[in-house]
């Protein structure tokens, strides 16, 4: 019978998470069986269904818990008491820094994301506009101060970074020649120098 409990004390939601991340990654969400997640994870099926109710909703947290730190770094920086450039450049760099140490989840989401319910799509669309939208704001409040130019409305502007944000996964490595916080900077610094006036 599969332990559902580990000698380092790992909670079972974070080693089943941990584990289908992996096998996600390794081999793609629709040729991981349910049964492949608990071998690895080292539980039960009655585990994974009493933390999570399908392989579906795995795949949703998967992309939802790197959201949610994306989110609550996003509204600190935003609030933060700073001019409005030095608050974009951080939410930019942030963002691309969040992404590569989360590398495998943005890949099997943006790979995946075809698979989850209808539900739990719009319910992820909710969630990615709601970041979107904050740092639109940040855009649109330095626009409006005349620190940024407003001849690229600030939708294009977001939809730029985060389409390099979303690619990031087809190409950075950890091996490569740039560290993340120096891929975070050169494409804080293209966003910035496009919106200067």
């Amino acid at each position: 019978m599969a332990r559902t409990t580990d000698g380092d004390g790992t909670p079972v939601p974070q080693r089943l998470l941990a584990a289908a991340t992996r096998l996600f990654a390794e081999q793609g969400y629709d040729r991981t069986s349910v049964q492949e997640i608990v071998e690895a994870a080292g539980v039960t099926k009655g585990a994974l269904y009493h933390y999570f109710g399908s392989k579906d909703d795995l795949l949703h947290e998967v992309y939802a818990r790197v959201l949610r730190v994306q989110q609550e770094r996003l509204d600190a920086l935003a609030d933060a008491d700073e001019p409005v450039e030095k608050r974009v450049r951080a939410a930019a760099a942030d963002v691309v820094v969040t992404t590569i140490e989360n590398l495998d989840d943005a890949m099997i989401f943006f790979r995946s994301m075809h698979h989850l319910s209808p539900e739990k799509n719009k319910q992820v669309r909710a969630e990615r506009r709601r970041y979107h939208e904050r740092f639109r704001a940040l855009i649109e409040e330095g626009q409006e101060a005349g620190v940024f130019s407003t001849a690229t409305p600030a939708d294009l502007v977001v939809d730029y970074h985060f389409g390099s944000v979303h690619h990031l996964s087809t190409w950075y490595s950890p091996d490569g020649p740039m560290s993340p916080q120096q891929v975070a900077d050169h494409l804080a610094d293209l966003l910035l120098r496009a919106l200067r006036p």
